[in-house]
Protein backbone atom coordinates (compact mmCIF):
# COMPACT_ATOMS: atom_id res chain seq x y z
CA UNK A 1 0.00 0.00 0.00
CA UNK A 2 2.76 2.29 0.61
CA UNK A 3 4.55 1.91 -2.69
CA UNK A 4 1.09 2.42 -4.39
CA UNK A 5 0.96 6.19 -2.30
CA UNK A 6 4.22 6.53 -3.53
CA UNK A 7 3.08 5.72 -7.31
CA UNK A 8 0.42 8.68 -6.67
CA UNK A 9 3.19 11.13 -6.31
CA UNK A 10 5.41 10.05 -9.20
CA UNK A 11 2.76 11.38 -11.45
CA UNK A 12 3.08 15.03 -12.29
CA UNK A 13 -0.61 15.42 -13.70
CA UNK A 14 -2.45 13.57 -11.14
CA UNK A 15 -0.26 15.12 -8.02
CA UNK A 16 -1.36 18.72 -9.47
CA UNK A 17 -4.56 17.29 -9.18
CA UNK A 18 -4.77 16.56 -5.61
CA UNK A 19 -2.85 19.26 -4.55
CA UNK A 20 -5.25 21.69 -6.34
CA UNK A 21 -8.14 19.61 -4.36
CA UNK A 22 -6.75 19.82 -1.14
CA UNK A 23 -6.05 23.88 -1.48
CA UNK A 24 -9.41 24.38 -2.68
CA UNK A 25 -11.12 22.10 0.69
CA UNK A 26 -8.84 24.14 2.65
CA UNK A 27 -10.55 27.57 1.57
CA UNK A 28 -13.55 25.89 2.39
CA UNK A 29 -12.66 25.13 5.51
CA UNK A 30 -11.47 28.55 6.24
CA UNK A 31 -14.48 29.96 5.27
CA UNK A 32 -16.93 28.16 6.72
CA UNK A 33 -15.53 29.85 9.94
CA UNK A 34 -16.77 33.27 8.74
CA UNK A 35 -19.74 34.18 10.71
CA UNK A 36 -23.32 35.88 9.98
CA UNK A 37 -23.32 39.07 11.48
CA UNK A 38 -26.11 39.61 14.77
CA UNK A 39 -26.24 35.44 15.67
CA UNK A 40 -25.85 34.72 19.29
CA UNK A 41 -23.47 31.50 18.12
CA UNK A 42 -23.37 30.10 21.43
CA UNK A 43 -26.51 29.30 21.95
CA UNK A 44 -27.13 28.10 18.29
CA UNK A 45 -24.41 25.78 18.53
CA UNK A 46 -26.13 24.75 22.21
CA UNK A 47 -29.60 23.89 20.46
CA UNK A 48 -27.49 21.26 17.82
CA UNK A 49 -25.77 19.77 20.81
CA UNK A 50 -29.17 19.23 22.55
CA UNK A 51 -31.87 19.01 19.83
CA UNK A 52 -31.07 18.92 16.59
CA UNK A 53 -28.78 16.10 16.06
CA UNK A 54 -31.77 13.74 13.82
CA UNK A 55 -34.16 16.11 12.24
CA UNK A 56 -33.87 18.09 8.94
CA UNK A 57 -31.81 20.79 10.81
CA UNK A 58 -29.25 17.91 11.50
CA UNK A 59 -29.54 17.19 7.88
CA UNK A 60 -29.06 20.39 6.64
CA UNK A 61 -25.66 20.76 9.22
CA UNK A 62 -24.20 17.32 7.97
CA UNK A 63 -24.36 18.67 3.69
CA UNK A 64 -23.32 22.33 5.45
CA UNK A 65 -20.04 20.97 7.21
CA UNK A 66 -20.83 22.11 10.63
CA UNK A 67 -21.28 25.70 9.38
CA UNK A 68 -25.03 25.48 10.47
CA UNK A 69 -24.54 25.24 13.94
CA UNK A 70 -21.93 27.79 14.11
CA UNK A 71 -23.84 30.46 11.99
CA UNK A 72 -21.72 31.09 9.73
CA UNK A 73 -22.03 32.41 5.77
CA UNK A 74 -22.10 28.58 4.90
CA UNK A 75 -24.67 27.80 6.91
CA UNK A 76 -27.14 26.09 4.25
CA UNK A 77 -23.79 24.59 2.33
CA UNK A 78 -24.26 23.26 -1.26
CA UNK A 79 -27.93 21.83 -0.29
CA UNK A 80 -29.82 24.29 -2.35
CA UNK A 81 -28.14 23.00 -5.30
CA UNK A 82 -28.69 19.77 -4.20
CA UNK A 83 -32.48 20.48 -4.42
CA UNK A 84 -32.32 22.28 -7.38
CA UNK A 85 -30.84 19.67 -9.17
CA UNK A 86 -33.04 16.64 -7.68
CA UNK A 87 -36.08 19.48 -9.11
CA UNK A 88 -34.85 19.71 -12.38
CA UNK A 89 -33.83 15.58 -12.72
CA UNK A 90 -37.55 15.09 -11.94
CA UNK A 91 -39.10 17.68 -14.19
CA UNK A 92 -37.21 17.01 -17.03
CA UNK A 93 -38.78 13.86 -16.80
CA UNK A 94 -42.40 15.83 -17.27
CA UNK A 95 -41.50 18.14 -18.96
CA UNK A 96 -40.52 17.09 -22.93
CA UNK A 97 -39.27 20.52 -23.76
CA UNK A 98 -36.51 19.91 -20.57
CA UNK A 99 -35.84 16.26 -21.79
CA UNK A 100 -35.28 16.94 -25.59
CA UNK A 101 -33.07 19.78 -23.98
CA UNK A 102 -31.32 16.85 -21.96
CA UNK A 103 -31.00 14.88 -25.12
CA UNK A 104 -29.21 17.75 -27.25
CA UNK A 105 -25.78 16.52 -26.00
CA UNK A 106 -23.44 18.71 -24.20
CA UNK A 107 -24.93 22.14 -25.32
CA UNK A 108 -28.53 21.01 -23.77
CA UNK A 109 -26.35 20.10 -20.78
CA UNK A 110 -25.08 23.43 -20.16
CA UNK A 111 -28.38 24.49 -20.64
CA UNK A 112 -29.60 22.98 -17.95
CA UNK A 113 -27.01 23.40 -15.45
CA UNK A 114 -27.51 27.70 -16.30
CA UNK A 115 -31.06 26.79 -15.17
CA UNK A 116 -30.17 24.81 -12.30
CA UNK A 117 -27.75 27.61 -10.75
CA UNK A 118 -30.77 30.50 -11.40
CA UNK A 119 -33.00 27.90 -9.60
CA UNK A 120 -30.02 27.87 -6.53
CA UNK A 121 -30.38 31.37 -6.26
CA UNK A 122 -33.89 31.46 -5.71
CA UNK A 123 -33.94 28.14 -3.27
CA UNK A 124 -31.38 29.95 -1.37
CA UNK A 125 -32.97 33.19 -0.95
CA UNK A 126 -36.27 31.31 0.02
CA UNK A 127 -34.38 28.95 2.59
CA UNK A 128 -31.71 31.97 4.59
CA UNK A 129 -35.35 34.29 4.66
CA UNK A 130 -36.70 30.99 6.24
CA UNK A 131 -33.88 30.87 8.71
CA UNK A 132 -33.76 34.18 9.23
CA UNK A 133 -37.78 33.88 11.07
CA UNK A 134 -36.64 30.44 12.79
CA UNK A 135 -33.93 31.70 14.65
CA UNK A 136 -35.83 34.83 15.64
CA UNK A 137 -38.14 32.74 16.99
CA UNK A 138 -35.82 30.40 18.95
CA UNK A 139 -34.12 33.69 20.29
CA UNK A 140 -30.85 33.08 18.66
CA UNK A 141 -31.40 37.08 16.75
CA UNK A 142 -30.23 39.64 19.75
CA UNK A 143 -31.27 42.39 16.92
CA UNK A 144 -34.01 41.14 14.87
CA UNK A 145 -35.31 43.50 11.66
CA UNK A 146 -34.86 43.97 8.06
CA UNK A 147 -31.54 45.03 8.09
CA UNK A 148 -30.45 41.59 9.60
CA UNK A 149 -32.82 39.60 7.21
CA UNK A 150 -31.12 41.44 4.19
CA UNK A 151 -27.54 41.01 5.20
CA UNK A 152 -27.98 37.24 6.33
CA UNK A 153 -29.71 36.60 2.56
CA UNK A 154 -26.96 38.10 1.22
CA UNK A 155 -24.15 36.75 3.05
CA UNK A 156 -25.28 33.24 3.02
CA UNK A 157 -26.81 33.19 -1.01
CA UNK A 158 -23.06 34.76 -1.91
CA UNK A 159 -21.30 32.02 0.55
CA UNK A 160 -23.54 29.36 -1.33
CA UNK A 161 -22.61 30.24 -4.81
CA UNK A 162 -19.03 30.65 -3.67
CA UNK A 163 -19.09 26.99 -2.74
CA UNK A 164 -20.80 26.16 -6.10
CA UNK A 165 -18.07 27.78 -7.52
CA UNK A 166 -15.18 25.97 -5.54
CA UNK A 167 -16.88 22.38 -6.58
CA UNK A 168 -16.77 23.28 -10.50
CA UNK A 169 -13.37 24.28 -10.11
CA UNK A 170 -12.46 20.58 -8.33
CA UNK A 171 -14.26 18.92 -10.78
CA UNK A 172 -12.07 21.25 -13.50
CA UNK A 173 -9.28 21.06 -12.60
CA UNK A 174 -9.05 18.49 -9.12
CA UNK A 175 -9.81 14.86 -8.50
CA UNK A 176 -13.03 13.30 -8.03
CA UNK A 177 -16.53 15.33 -8.26
CA UNK A 178 -16.55 19.00 -6.92
CA UNK A 179 -19.59 18.94 -5.15
CA UNK A 180 -19.52 15.48 -3.33
CA UNK A 181 -15.55 16.27 -2.40
CA UNK A 182 -17.06 19.54 -0.64
CA UNK A 183 -19.87 17.14 1.05
CA UNK A 184 -17.14 15.01 2.02
CA UNK A 185 -15.00 17.17 3.57
CA UNK A 186 -17.47 18.79 5.45
CA UNK A 187 -18.16 15.55 7.26
CA UNK A 188 -14.96 14.15 7.44
CA UNK A 189 -13.67 17.56 8.97
CA UNK A 190 -16.34 16.53 12.15
CA UNK A 191 -15.16 13.51 13.13
CA UNK A 192 -12.12 14.60 15.06
CA UNK A 193 -14.01 16.54 17.30
CA UNK A 194 -16.87 13.35 18.10
CA UNK A 195 -13.51 11.38 18.31
CA UNK A 196 -13.10 13.53 21.50
CA UNK A 197 -16.77 13.61 22.43
CA UNK A 198 -16.46 10.02 22.60
CA UNK A 199 -13.04 9.62 24.52
CA UNK A 200 -14.68 12.32 27.32
CA UNK A 201 -17.95 10.00 27.27
CA UNK A 202 -15.30 6.82 28.50
CA UNK A 203 -12.24 8.32 30.11
CA UNK A 204 -13.63 11.32 31.76
CA UNK A 205 -17.58 11.60 32.21
CA UNK A 206 -17.82 8.15 32.35
CA UNK A 207 -21.00 8.13 30.51
CA UNK A 208 -19.52 4.96 28.56
CA UNK A 209 -17.67 1.78 29.12
CA UNK A 210 -15.06 0.50 27.49
CA UNK A 211 -17.53 -2.20 26.09
CA UNK A 212 -19.93 0.14 24.30
CA UNK A 213 -17.27 1.77 22.54
CA UNK A 214 -15.71 -1.43 21.61
CA UNK A 215 -19.46 -2.28 20.57
CA UNK A 216 -19.39 1.30 18.61
CA UNK A 217 -16.53 0.86 16.83
CA UNK A 218 -17.65 -2.56 15.91
CA UNK A 219 -20.95 -1.15 14.79
CA UNK A 220 -18.62 1.62 12.44
CA UNK A 221 -17.02 -1.29 11.10
CA UNK A 222 -19.72 -3.21 10.12
CA UNK A 223 -21.68 -0.39 8.70
CA UNK A 224 -19.15 0.75 6.52
CA UNK A 225 -18.28 -3.09 5.25
CA UNK A 226 -22.48 -3.43 4.44
CA UNK A 227 -22.53 -0.02 2.51
CA UNK A 228 -19.80 -0.98 0.24
CA UNK A 229 -21.03 -4.46 -0.37
CA UNK A 230 -24.25 -2.93 -1.23
CA UNK A 231 -22.88 0.55 -2.76
CA UNK A 232 -20.82 -1.85 -5.11
CA UNK A 233 -23.48 -4.50 -5.87
CA UNK A 234 -24.78 -4.84 -9.65
CA UNK A 235 -26.91 -7.09 -11.15
CA UNK A 236 -25.61 -7.92 -14.63
CA UNK A 237 -28.00 -8.59 -17.11
CA UNK A 238 -25.92 -10.23 -20.61
CA UNK A 239 -26.21 -8.13 -23.70
CA UNK A 240 -24.93 -9.64 -27.08
CA UNK A 241 -24.10 -7.65 -30.35
CA UNK A 242 -24.05 -9.76 -33.67
CA UNK A 243 -21.34 -9.32 -35.91
CA UNK A 244 -22.11 -6.28 -38.31
CA UNK A 245 -21.15 -4.73 -42.21
CA UNK A 246 -19.67 -1.19 -41.53
CA UNK A 247 -18.88 -0.14 -45.11
CA UNK A 248 -16.45 -2.36 -46.12
CA UNK A 249 -15.42 -3.75 -42.64
CA UNK A 250 -16.63 -6.88 -40.96
CA UNK A 251 -16.97 -5.98 -37.26
CA UNK A 252 -17.36 -8.95 -34.92
CA UNK A 253 -19.64 -9.39 -32.57
CA UNK A 254 -19.41 -8.81 -28.93
CA UNK A 255 -20.59 -9.96 -25.49
CA UNK A 256 -21.09 -7.52 -22.75
CA UNK A 257 -23.46 -6.95 -19.71
CA UNK A 258 -25.57 -4.30 -18.75
CA UNK A 259 -24.97 -3.07 -15.21
CA UNK A 260 -28.47 -2.20 -12.89
CA UNK A 261 -27.02 -0.80 -9.19
CA UNK A 262 -28.67 -2.28 -6.08
CA UNK A 263 -28.34 1.13 -4.84
CA UNK A 264 -29.77 2.96 -8.30
CA UNK A 265 -31.52 5.88 -6.44
CA UNK A 266 -28.06 6.94 -4.12
CA UNK A 267 -29.15 9.03 -0.90
CA UNK A 268 -32.14 10.71 -2.52
CA UNK A 269 -34.58 8.80 -0.90
CA UNK A 270 -33.36 9.85 2.52
CA UNK A 271 -33.18 13.01 2.16
CA UNK A 272 -36.50 13.50 0.38
CA UNK A 273 -37.68 11.47 3.51
CA UNK A 274 -36.26 13.73 6.03
CA UNK A 275 -37.74 17.20 4.08
CA UNK A 276 -41.16 15.65 4.33
CA UNK A 277 -40.94 14.56 8.14
CA UNK A 278 -39.56 18.14 9.50
CA UNK A 279 -42.62 19.81 8.22
CA UNK A 280 -45.05 18.46 10.96
CA UNK A 281 -42.10 20.32 13.47
CA UNK A 282 -42.63 23.38 11.15
CA UNK A 283 -46.03 23.64 11.37
CA UNK A 284 -45.59 22.75 14.80
CA UNK A 285 -44.51 26.13 15.59
CA UNK A 286 -47.30 28.02 14.27
CA UNK A 287 -48.95 26.55 17.48
CA UNK A 288 -47.30 28.74 19.70
CA UNK A 289 -47.15 28.03 23.24
CA UNK A 290 -50.31 25.81 23.08
CA UNK A 291 -49.61 22.35 23.68
CA UNK A 292 -53.10 20.83 23.47
CA UNK A 293 -53.21 21.90 19.41
CA UNK A 294 -53.78 19.28 16.84
CA UNK A 295 -50.58 20.84 15.12
CA UNK A 296 -48.78 20.32 18.84
CA UNK A 297 -49.44 16.78 19.58
CA UNK A 298 -48.24 15.69 15.51
CA UNK A 299 -45.26 16.93 16.49
CA UNK A 300 -45.11 14.95 19.04
CA UNK A 301 -46.20 11.91 17.34
CA UNK A 302 -43.67 12.60 14.52
CA UNK A 303 -40.50 13.54 17.26
CA UNK A 304 -37.30 12.09 15.84
CA UNK A 305 -36.73 8.84 17.62
CA UNK A 306 -40.67 8.12 18.05
CA UNK A 307 -42.00 4.58 16.72
CA UNK A 308 -44.18 6.04 14.29
CA UNK A 309 -41.55 8.41 13.00
CA UNK A 310 -39.36 5.45 12.38
CA UNK A 311 -42.25 3.25 10.41
CA UNK A 312 -42.99 6.44 8.63
CA UNK A 313 -39.52 7.11 7.90
CA UNK A 314 -38.97 3.98 6.61
CA UNK A 315 -42.34 3.83 3.90
CA UNK A 316 -41.11 6.93 3.12
CA UNK A 317 -37.63 5.89 2.36
CA UNK A 318 -38.91 2.89 0.38
CA UNK A 319 -41.66 4.65 -2.09
CA UNK A 320 -39.07 7.29 -2.72
CA UNK A 321 -36.86 4.50 -3.91
CA UNK A 322 -38.68 2.98 -6.26
CA UNK A 323 -40.04 6.23 -7.49
CA UNK A 324 -36.62 8.11 -7.65
CA UNK A 325 -35.03 4.58 -9.65
CA UNK A 326 -37.93 5.09 -11.72
CA UNK A 327 -36.71 8.19 -12.89
CA UNK A 328 -33.23 8.21 -13.35
CA UNK A 329 -33.07 4.86 -15.08
CA UNK A 330 -36.30 4.79 -17.55
CA UNK A 331 -36.34 0.68 -19.02
CA UNK A 332 -37.74 1.98 -22.32
CA UNK A 333 -34.97 4.30 -23.09
CA UNK A 334 -32.75 1.43 -22.57
CA UNK A 335 -34.53 -1.10 -24.40
CA UNK A 336 -34.58 1.60 -27.11
CA UNK A 337 -31.17 2.08 -27.18
CA UNK A 338 -29.96 -1.22 -27.29
CA UNK A 339 -31.99 -1.47 -30.23
CA UNK A 340 -30.33 1.22 -31.88
CA UNK A 341 -27.36 0.20 -31.34
CA UNK A 342 -28.15 -3.47 -32.65
CA UNK A 343 -27.65 -5.20 -29.27
CA UNK A 344 -30.29 -7.48 -27.40
CA UNK A 345 -30.69 -9.62 -24.43
CA UNK A 346 -30.16 -13.67 -25.32
CA UNK A 347 -33.86 -14.80 -24.85
CA UNK A 348 -35.67 -11.55 -24.95
CA UNK A 349 -37.42 -10.05 -27.82
CA UNK A 350 -36.00 -6.48 -28.14
CA UNK A 351 -38.21 -3.72 -27.87
CA UNK A 352 -40.91 -3.73 -25.80
CA UNK A 353 -40.25 -7.43 -24.25
CA UNK A 354 -36.89 -5.59 -23.27
CA UNK A 355 -38.46 -2.93 -21.50
CA UNK A 356 -40.41 -5.31 -19.60
CA UNK A 357 -37.93 -7.26 -18.59
CA UNK A 358 -35.19 -4.45 -17.44
CA UNK A 359 -38.57 -3.11 -15.54
CA UNK A 360 -39.04 -6.45 -14.01
CA UNK A 361 -35.60 -6.59 -12.68
CA UNK A 362 -35.17 -3.49 -11.63
CA UNK A 363 -38.09 -3.65 -8.98
CA UNK A 364 -36.69 -6.86 -7.78
CA UNK A 365 -33.47 -5.65 -6.75
CA UNK A 366 -34.92 -1.96 -5.72
CA UNK A 367 -36.07 -3.58 -2.70
CA UNK A 368 -33.20 -4.55 -1.59
CA UNK A 369 -31.68 -1.53 -1.70
CA UNK A 370 -34.56 0.60 0.07
CA UNK A 371 -34.14 -1.86 2.81
CA UNK A 372 -31.02 -0.80 2.71
CA UNK A 373 -31.34 2.74 2.81
CA UNK A 374 -34.00 2.04 5.34
CA UNK A 375 -31.52 0.24 7.81
CA UNK A 376 -28.81 2.79 7.31
CA UNK A 377 -30.72 5.56 7.85
CA UNK A 378 -32.18 4.48 11.49
CA UNK A 379 -29.49 2.81 12.96
CA UNK A 380 -28.43 5.97 14.47
CA UNK A 381 -31.80 6.67 15.89
CA UNK A 382 -32.75 3.05 17.35
CA UNK A 383 -29.10 3.00 18.95
CA UNK A 384 -29.02 6.70 20.36
CA UNK A 385 -32.97 7.12 21.23
CA UNK A 386 -34.15 3.58 22.23
CA UNK A 387 -30.94 1.86 23.18
CA UNK A 388 -29.45 5.13 24.92
CA UNK A 389 -26.19 4.40 23.02
CA UNK A 390 -24.51 7.41 21.14
CA UNK A 391 -23.89 6.68 18.23
CA UNK A 392 -23.83 8.94 15.00
CA UNK A 393 -21.97 7.10 12.35
CA UNK A 394 -24.83 6.09 9.98
CA UNK A 395 -27.18 7.75 7.67
CA UNK A 396 -26.56 10.04 4.90
CA UNK A 397 -22.77 10.86 6.12
CA UNK A 398 -21.96 7.43 5.67
CA UNK A 399 -23.22 6.71 2.52
CA UNK A 400 -22.03 9.61 1.07
CA UNK A 401 -18.63 9.71 2.86
CA UNK A 402 -18.40 5.78 1.48
CA UNK A 403 -19.54 6.61 -1.86
CA UNK A 404 -17.30 9.72 -2.57
CA UNK A 405 -14.49 7.73 -1.16
CA UNK A 406 -15.18 4.38 -3.39
CA UNK A 407 -15.29 6.96 -6.35
CA UNK A 408 -12.16 8.92 -6.20
CA UNK A 409 -10.31 6.17 -5.43
CA UNK A 410 -11.51 4.40 -9.09
CA UNK A 411 -10.26 7.70 -10.40
CA UNK A 412 -6.67 7.41 -9.02
CA UNK A 413 -6.52 3.87 -9.74
CA UNK A 414 -7.40 4.90 -13.59
CA UNK A 415 -4.59 7.33 -13.48
CA UNK A 416 -2.09 4.72 -12.16
CA UNK A 417 -3.60 2.16 -14.60
CA UNK A 418 -3.04 4.15 -17.44
CA UNK A 419 0.84 5.28 -16.62
CA UNK A 420 1.06 1.27 -16.05
CA UNK A 421 1.58 1.36 -12.23
CA UNK A 422 0.23 -0.75 -9.92
CA UNK A 423 -3.88 0.16 -8.89
CA UNK A 424 -5.37 -0.41 -5.63
CA UNK A 425 -7.13 -3.42 -6.19
CA UNK A 426 -5.40 -5.17 -9.44
CA UNK A 427 -2.13 -4.18 -11.85
CA UNK A 428 -0.94 -2.43 -14.35
CA UNK A 429 -0.72 -4.57 -17.75
CA UNK A 430 2.60 -3.48 -18.60
CA UNK A 431 3.82 -2.08 -14.97
CA UNK A 432 6.26 -4.53 -14.44
CA UNK A 433 7.69 -4.98 -17.83
CA UNK A 434 7.90 -1.23 -17.81
CA UNK A 435 9.52 -0.85 -14.18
Amino acid sequence: MISKIRNIFKIEELRKKIFYTLAILFVFRLVAHVPVPGIDSAKLASYFAKQASNNFLGLLDVFAGGALRRATILALGIMPYISASIIFQLLTAVIPALEKLSKEGELGRKKINQYTRYATVVITLVQSFALTKWLNSQGFVPNYGWGFIIQTMLTMTAGTMFLLWLGERISKNGIGNGVSMIIFAGIVARLPNAAIQTYGQVFVLNQMNVLQLIFILAMMVGVVLFVVLIQEGQRKIPVRYPKRVVGRKMTMGQSTYLPLRVNQAGVIPIIFASSILMFPGTLAQFAGGNQNSFLAKLAVWFAPGSTLYVLVYITLIVFFTYFYTAITMNPRDVADNLKKSGGFIPGVRPGEATSEHINYILNRIALPGALFLASIAILPIILSQQLNIPFAFGGTSVLISVGVGLDTVKKIESHLLMRHYDGFTKKGRLGSARR
